[in-house]
């Protein structure tokens, strides 16, 4: 059986002169969430877009569950939810009446429609407010409503396109949460974002494309490694010395800066050297008030990708 849910060949789309997604390779397996990030105008929306249909690629390939997947394919359709980016839905129809259309365009049976509507609106945090106008709606009201348009048919790839844009941080919360509950049912999530702190939290695997251009795509593991070790221990002490300073200098796995009391190291390994760095601090008569590590994690990984490719 074959695994991978989305997989494009060389995927390549221009408007005019300008190449907006170029000889994309990507491949989403089965069961995982899979982020897709970029910078604004890096080409994910123009590549989900080919993904559901809505664009028809230039050259390359493109297979959704195993099928050829380019132009507009219904069979393929109806087994994925899509949910653009910033939905815009009639404002005159409730919450209810628009599942129920949406409902009735992939033509679930009325029973299944009337079961299957409080049932989303329950899971996305719409319960009791499917009788009110989407006119009416917040703006995060509206991403939910989008979201439960897309999970309508049961499909088995669900795609969203920034679905924590605009949202205030419980939102943000509150769509995550909704994101991991849709893969405990078995179905696939591929997301873009541009908010890494978001990705990170939820993704089993990252994609990073800028300018069109595919820049990394792996585990999360994979891609810290790849842009290096960037991690960063801050140390607070008590009491600030020269004994200190020149300790912490004189450990090989790390450069320091200093700011009053307060150290930063800048670590060249991926081990845990905390026991180490608090031992040569205590020989050195000192007194240790905070250890925390920063960096090393996606967005380290994407500033430095990014970076390169500019260069």
């Amino acid at each position: 059986m074959d695994t991978h849910v989305i997989q494009t060949e060389n995927l390549t789309k221009s408007y005019g002169t300008r190449i907006a997604v170029n000889h994309l390779n990507l491949t989403v397996e089965a069961k995982q969430i899979h982020g897709f990030l970029g910078p604004n105008g890096a080409g994910k929306t123009t590549t989900i877009k080919m993904l559901v249909g809505l664009l028809r690629p230039d050259s390359g390939s493109l297979k959704i569950l195993g099928m050829n997947a380019a132009g507009d394919k219904p069979r393929i359709r109806e087994r994925i939810g899509y949910m653009p980016e910033l939905p815009k839905f009639p404002k005159h129809l409730t919450g209810e009446e628009l599942l129920d259309v949406y409902g009735r365009m992939y033509n679930i049976p009325k029973e299944t429609r009337r079961k299957r509507i409080p049932e989303l609106l329950k899971m996305v945090g719409l319960e009791g407010r499917g009788r009110d106008r989407i006119g009416k709606y917040s703006k995060g009201m509206q991403q939910r409503i989008g979201i439960a348009q897309a999970l309508l048919n049961d499909p088995e790839l669900v795609i969203l396109d920034e679905p924590s844009i605009g949202l205030d941080p419980v939102g943000m919360v509150e769509v995550r949460d909704m994101v991991k509950e849709i893969v405990k049912g078995g179905q696939t999530v591929f997301f873009s974002s541009h908010l890494l702190a978001e990705v990170q939290q939820i993704c089993d695997h990252v994609s990073i494309i800028n300018n069109g251009n595919m820049l990394f795509t792996g585990t999360l593991d994979e891609v810290a490694s790849k842009a290096g070790p960037s991690r960063r221990l801050v140390l607070e002490v008590q009491k600030a010395s020269d004994s200190i300073l020149h300790a912490l200098k004189a450990l090989s796995f790390a450069t320091v800066n200093t700011n009053d009391n307060t150290y930063t190291l800048h670590l060249k390994t991926k081990d845990d050297v905390r026991a180490e760095i608090s031992r040569a601090v205590s020989a050195a008569g000192g007194v240790i008030l905070r250890m925390q590590e920063e960096g090393g994690g996606l967005e380290d990984a994407f500033m430095s990708l990014v970076g390169k490719e500019a260069e």
